[in-house]
């Protein structure tokens, strides 16, 4: 049996991730389909690290375990908002965060972060992924067989994105790639460019996932998109919550929205004959998603990785690639499956 070759952009969204646990769930089920790379931003980069490492040691059930056993320490770790660092002092804080919520429609952690910071907590703070990321085995995460992986940060100083790949892929990184600058402080790592230590922050911010690390030669032109940030919102935003929930979202889309274009442009270019073919990638686009659902979650479900919603978001994940596997798996290898203007229309 032939074996198609395909690359994978995973997006960050904090809990919503569990989504993406469960499409590579289901693509691990696919004998026929092998990932040759993945471009991970928070959420996706955890994603991604647990994918290859199970891959190197063992194999396609070594990566699913390797996923089962991510998520299964995503869901020990608690209420990750504002409260999470506060339940020491206040044991009720995530109760109370959820029931004003609920009630007044506005995000008390919102509300705090413009008057307290992580920082308030000095060096007693401690980051909430630390022992999630402490799971891996980084020389399984580094390790030149499996997939390629990277993963996007974005410099705090500069604003630029920061992709790190092969044995720049530190613990740092992984926790740079999910750091939210209201709920965590930024994390030091060294530039994998430059070398210079570096302060970093969610790579949501400049790569949700970047897309152009997957352009490179030798890996395939089908590329697939885990989204979990939904792109269209029916509704217009009224809330408090819910208008922050959206600026979030926009400001997280963009970065790939501006990639999309990029492919878009190179694919026309290739298509009227200005472009020799082969001179550039031309990418063979796909989509795994599931908006109305997305839709239908509250932006602090993505802090808060409770077993049920990551059983929910998981199971979604599964069913929305069962679903692109029987209407777009034929496809896979020959040519792609979403047009990158439609997504930008």
């Amino acid at each position: 049996m032939s074996v198609v070759r395909v690359n994978l952009a995973l997006q960050g969204g904090g809990a919503h991730g569990a989504f993406t646990w469960g499409v590579l769930d289901r693509l691990l089920d696919e004998t026929g389909v092998e990932v040759a790379a993945i471009s991970g931003t928070s959420a996706g980069a955890l994603n991604g690290a647990a994918f290859k490492s199970g891959m190197v040691t063992g194999g396609r059930d070594g990566a699913r375990a390797a996923l089962d056993a991510l998520w299964a320490t995503v869901g020990q770790v608690g209420d990750m908002r504002l409260s999470a660092w506060m339940q020491p002092v206040l044991p009720f804080a995530a109760a109370m965060t959820d029931a004003w919520e609920n009630t007044f429609k506005t995000s008390p952690q919102g509300i705090a972060s413009q008057m307290f910071s992580p920082y308030a907590m000095g060096a007693a703070w401690k980051n909430p992924l630390a022992p999630v990321v402490a799971s891996f085995d980084f020389s399984q995460v580094c390790a030149d067989a499996g997939p390629r992986l990277f993963v996007n940060a974005t410099n705090v100083r500069s604003g630029k994105i920061g992709v790190f790949t092969g044995q720049n892929i530190t613990p740092e990184a992984l926790m740079a790639s999910a750091c939210l600058p209201t709920a965590f402080q930024a994390v030091e790592a060294p530039d994998p460019v430059t070398g210079q230590m570096e302060a970093w922050w969610d790579g949501g911010y400049s790569g949700n996932p970047a897309l152009f690390p997957l352009y490179e030669k030798g890996l395939p032109d089908d590329l697939i998109i885990v989204a979990i940030n939904p792109l269209l919102r029916g509704a217009i935003p009224q809330s408090p919550l819910e208008i922050q929930n959206r600026i979030n979202e926009i400001s997280f889309n963009a970065p790939l929205l501006r990639d999309l274009r990029a492919i878009a442009f190179v694919k026309r270019l290739l298509a009227s004959g200005q472009l020799e073919k082969g001179s550039m990638k031309d990418v063979a686009l796909h989509l795994i998603a599931d908006d109305p659902l997305m839709n239908g979650l509250s932006a602090s479900s993505k802090l808060l990785p409770t077993p049920a919603l990551l059983a929910q978001l998981k199971a979604a994940g599964r069913a929305a690639t069962d679903l692109f596997l029987v209407t777009h798996g034929a496809a896979l290898g020959k040519h792609g499956t979403v047009d990158p203007m439609a997504l930008l229309d």
